[in-house]
C-alpha cells in the first residue's frame, strides 16, 4: 500500500461494510492529490516488472501486472462513479484534467519497450508454457493490448499515438460533460390545464416533482430526462409543445456555444482514423472489430441491412396506420417525430385495448427490483437482502449483500434509480471491484465483486411508489442482466472477469435476463396494482403480451439507423463535415422522416462520449441475435427456469467471463451459433 501524507486512506483502503468504501470518508478535493499518488505507485510498480532481473515467466510478468495498480483502479473507480452520476462542478473540472492524464500514463506503459519485451517472448513461446485456457487467453489479451497501444512502432509513431489518445480521451470527457449541461439547462414548465391536457396522473407527479427539484413548486417541469420526456411525447394533446419538447430533446449537443458537441464530432474521428491508420488498419472499425464476434465491417454492415430491409419496410406500414388515426381526428398533418409516440399509443389503446397508463400502475420499481432478484434466485440460486444505513455514493442509492445457495457472500450490489440533474442521462452497469483468485500485495486472496445499476427513472413525490413503463422494467432487467454477468463471474484473473468480454458478446446476459420479464408466472407474481395490490389481471397480461412486436418497425428503425451512421463514420475514407455524412447516411438507407435515430450524433454518448461503443453500437443488435436464440433453448424445454439450461446457462456464459473464446462459450451452452431468425421472430420482423 502506498503511503502518502496527500492521500485520504479512504480512497484506496476500502474499511467499509463487507468491504465497500466508506463513501462518507471522502471528499471531492481529495481526488486530485489521490490520482497523482496513484499514478506514481502504479508507475513504480510497472518498472519493478518491466526491469525484473529474472527470465520472463508468465508468473513475474502477466500475473505481476494482472494485480499492479490496485489502488488507482480504486481511486478510478470512485472517481468516474461519482463524474457519470453524482457530479457536480469540481468534478467536471477534474475529468477534463484527468482524462488525457490517464491516457498519457497507459500510453507510457503499452509502449514500455522492456515490459513488452517481456510479454513478447512470453507470447512467442506460449505453446512451451503449458498455459490452461483462461492463462492463454489472459496472456493474448496483454500482447495484443501492446500492440494496439503502438508498442511495434517507432518512437515517432508511438508519440503521435500517445498524442492522439491523450486528445481523445479530453474530447470524450467534455462530449459527456456537454450533453448532461443541455440536459439540465433545459426546461419546460407547465402549469394551465391545457397545457397538461392528456397528461396521466404518474407523469404529472413525477414532473411536479422535478420541478420542485427547480424551486418551482406547484408548476410542472418536462425535462429531458428519457423518463419525463417519452411519455411526456405519448401522452400530450397538445402537438405545439411535443414539438417544442422533442426538438429539445434531439438538439442536445447542437445547440451553439460552448456545448455544442459537432466540432468535437469531426476531431474525433478524424484522431481515430489517423490512430487505424497507425496501427495498420484501413479504417477505425477494422481496428475495434478485430478482436470481436462480428471480425469485420462487412459482416456489420449485412446483419444491419438486412434487419434494416425488414425495419423499415415494417415502419412504413405503422405510419400509414398512424397517417390514419390523424385523419380519422379530423386533422391534416402528416406524421413528424414528435407525433409518432403519441399517435402509437392512441393504436395500441385501440388494437391491443389497453395503454401504457393503464398498464403503469401495475409496475412498482419496488416490485420489479424484486422480480429481478426472484429470477436470479430461480436460474442461480442466489438471494438479495438490502442493507439499509449503509452510506454510498448518493443518498438514493441502495446497498444488497448478494449470497449464493449456501448463504456464502458472493457479491455486494448497488442499485442507484432515480434520475436527477447531477447523473448523465441512459442507465448503465458498471463495477468498484471485480472478482478474482489471485493473492493480492496484502496478502488477501481473491476479492468479491461489487457491482452497480445506475437508472433514470422519475422520482416519485414523498409517500408514493415510483411507476415504471413496461420499457423501464425491461431496462431495469437488462441492466441487472450486466450486473449478474459481474456478480457470478468465476474466473482466476482480473482481465477477463465479469463483463471483461469482447463488446458484441456483453450484451447477451444483458438482453437474454429481459426475457424473463414477461414470463407469465413472473408478471403475475410481480406486477400488482400499487394501491390495491391486487395482481394484473389475466385479460390485461394477455393484451401485453400480445403487444410485444407492436411498434416494432419504429423502435428498430430507431436503433439501426444510429447503428449504420455510426459504422459510416468508422468506415469512411474522411469524415468531413458529420453532420453531412450523417444526413447523406440516413438519406441513402431511406429513412422516414418521421422517425429520428435514436442517438442523434451530437448526444451519441456510446459512441463519442469515450471509446466504449465506438463503431460497436451494432453489438446491442448482434447479441439480440444470441439472445434471442438463447432464451428459446429454455422455451423448447417448456420451462423457463429449466434447471439444466439454467446450469449451462450460469456455467458456460454468466460465469466465465472472458476465460473463454464467446463463439466457444456459446456453442457449448447451445451447441450451436445462431442465424438471425430467432431475433427477427422476437423483434416481429420475420417474414
Amino acid at each position: 500500500m502506498i503511503v502518502d501524507a496527500t492521500l485520504n486512506p479512504a480512497l484506496v483502503n476500502w474499511t467499509g461494510h463487507e468491504g465497500l468504501p466508506r463513501f462518507e470518508a471522502m471528499n471531492d478535493e481529495d481526488f486530485a492529490p489521490a490520482f497523482e499518488a496513484v499514478f506514481a505507485s502504479h508507475e513504480a510498480e510497472i518498472d519493478a516488472i518491466a526491469n525484473n532481473p529474472e527470465p520472463p515467466s508468465f508468473e513475474n510478468t502477466v500475473v505481476a501486472l494482472e494485480i499492479a495498480g490496485d489502488e488507482l483502479s480504486r481511486v478510478s473507480a470512485l472517481f468516474w462513479t461519482k463524474a457519470g452520476a453524482h457530479t457536480n462542478e469540481t468534478i467536471q473540472a477534474l475529468e477534463r484534467d484527468i482524462a488525457p492524464k490517464m491516457s498519457r500514463h497507459y500510453s507510457r506503459i503499452g509502449t514500455n519497450p522492456a515490459l513488452f519485451s517481456r510479454i513478447d517472448a512470453l507470447w512467442e513461446k506460449r505453446e512451451a508454457l503449458r498455459l490452461d485456457l483462461e492463462a492463454t487467453r489472459v496472456l493474448e489479451r496483454h500482447w495484443k493490448g501492446f500492440v494496439k497501444s503502438g508498442a511495434q512502432l517507432e518512437k515517432a509513431e508511438q508519440d503521435r499515438l500517445a498524442a492522439i489518445n491523450e486528445t481523445l480521451a479530453g474530447l470524450g470527457a467534455k462530449f459527456g460533460q456537454n450533453v448532461l449541461a443541455d440536459e439540465k439547462n433545459w426546461v419546460l414548465l407547465l402549469s394551465s390545464e391545457e397545457d397538461l391536457a392528456g397528461l396521466p396522473d404518474f407523469l404529472k407527479d413525477a414532473m411536479a416533482a422535478a420541478a420542485r427539484e427547480r424551486g418551482e413548486d406547484g408548476r410542472y417541469a418536462v425535462t429531458l430526462s428519457r423518463s419525463i420526456i417519452e411519455p411526456f411525447l405519448t401522452f400530450s394533446e397538445n402537438r405545439e409543445l411535443r414539438e417544442q419538447a422533442f426538438r429539445a430533446w434531439t438538439a442536445r449537443g447542437a445547440n451553439g456555444g460552448e456545448t455544442d458537441n459537432r466540432g468535437i464530432i469531426a476531431e474525433t474521428l478524424s484522431l481515430r482514423a489517423e490512430k487505424a491508420k497507425l496501427l495498420g488498419y484501413e479504417n477505425y472499425a477494422a481496428l475495434k472489430l478485430d478482436d470481436t464476434m462480428a471480425k469485420t465491417p462487412e459482416a456489420v454492415n449485412g446483419l444491419l441491412m438486412q434487419v434494416w430491409e425488414k425495419a423499415v419496410a415494417r415502419a412504413r406500414e405503422e405510419e400509414a396506420d398512424l397517417a390514419n388515426l390523424i385523419a380519422a381526428e379530423g386533422r391534416n398533418h402528416e406524421v413528424m417525430p414528435w407525433d409518432w409516440r403519441h399517435y402509437a399509443e392512441k393504436l395500441r389503446a385501440e388494437k391491443f385495448s389497453f395503454s401504457e397508463s393503464e398498464l403503469k400502475p401495475y409496475l412498482q420499481l419496488e416490485r420489479i427490483v424484486d422480480a429481478c432478484f426472484d429470477v436470479a434466485g430461480r436460474l442461480f440460486g442466489i438471494t438479495a437482502t438490502e442493507r439499509k444505513g449503509i452510506a454510498a455514493y448518493h443518498p438514493d442509492v441502495r446497498v444488497f449483500e448478494i449470497r449464493d445457495a449456501s448463504g456464502k457472500l458472493v457479491a455486494l450490489f448497488l442499485g442507484d434509480y432515480f434520475a436527477r440533474s447531477s447523473k448523465r442521462s441512459g442507465a448503465w452497469m458498471s463495477s468498484f471491484q471485480s472478482q478474482h483468485k489471485l493473492r493480492l500485495k496484502n496478502g488477501a486472496v481473491g476479492e468479491i465483486p461489487i457491482v452497480y445499476n445506475v437508472c433514470n427513472f422519475a422520482k416519485p413525490a414523498d409517500g408514493k411508489p415510483a411507476l415504471l413503463s413496461i420499457d423501464d422494467a425491461r431496462t431495469l432487467f437488462h441492466e441487472f442482466g450486466h450486473a449478474l454477468h459481474g456478480m457470478l463471474s468465476n474466473v482466476t484473473y482480473p482481465s477477463v472477469s465479469g463483463t471483461g468480454v469482447s463488446r458484441d458478446f456483453v450484451e447477451l446476459p444483458s438482453q437474454l435476463y429481459e426475457h424473463w420479464l414477461t414470463v407469465p408466472q413472473i408478471l403475475r407474481q410481480y406486477a400488482v396494482h400499487y394501491r390495491t395490490g391486487e395482481p394484473m389481471p389475466q385479460a390485461l397480461l394477455d393484451k401485453v403480451l400480445a403487444a410485444r412486436t407492436f411498434n416494432c418497425g419504429f423502435a428498430t428503425v430507431e436503433f439501426t439507423s444510429s447503428a449504420l451512421v455510426d459504422m459510416a463514420y468508422h468506415t469512411a475514407e474522411n469524415a468531413g463535415d458529420p453532420m453531412a455524412l450523417e444526413a447523406a447516411t440516413l438519406e441513402k438507407i431511406g429513412l422516414p422522416k418521421s422517425i429520428v435515430m435514436r442517438h442523434r450524433s451530437p448526444h451519441f454518448l456510446h459512441v463519442f462520449s469515450g471509446d466504449g461503443y465506438s463503431a460497436g453500437y451494432y453489438s446491442y443488435m448482434w447479441s439480440e441475435v444470441l439472445d434471442a436464440d438463447a432464451f428459446a433453448a429454455f422455451e423448447e424445454t417448456g420451462d423457463p427456469f429449466d434447471p439444466t439450461m439454467a446450469e449451462k446457462l450460469k456455467g458456460h456464459i454468466y460465469s466465465v467471463g472472458g476465460a473463454i473464446d464467446p463463439e466457444d462459450a456459446y456453442k457449448a451452452f447451445r451447441g450451436k451459433l445462431p442465424s438471425p431468425e430467432a431475433m427477427l421472430q422476437k423483434k416481429g420482423l420475420a417474414a
